[in-house]
């Protein structure tokens, strides 16, 4: 993939801890960021398809919603189970 050199202004406070996360998880901060970036882009995709989804199809039942939640809880601690994988 083709990287871009960009400049951005943030908080010294949330660089320092940026830089704390990345030397924690053995990355470049440009990476650390660029993951939060691509996170937030995902986020904004399920967003729109959820609210497309319901403007189609009406709302989310209370029961729809609390299987979900129970389904992601289920495979987040499978996910975080696995022999191997690192807590995000």
């Amino acid at each position: 993939m083709a990287t871009k050199k960009v400049t951005v202004t943030l908080p010294e406070e949330l660089v320092a801890a940026l830089g704390a996360a990345a030397q924690e998880d053995g990355v470049p901060l440009s990476r650390l960021v660029a993951n939060a970036a691509e996170s937030e882009l995902r986020r904004r995709v399920g967003r729109r398809l959820v609210a497309d989804w319901q403007a189609e199809h009406g709302a989310f039942t209370a029961e729809e919603l609390a299987a979900a939640r129970a389904e992601m809880a289920s495979a987040d601690a499978q996910a975080l189970s696995a022999p191997g994988q690192a807590a995000a």
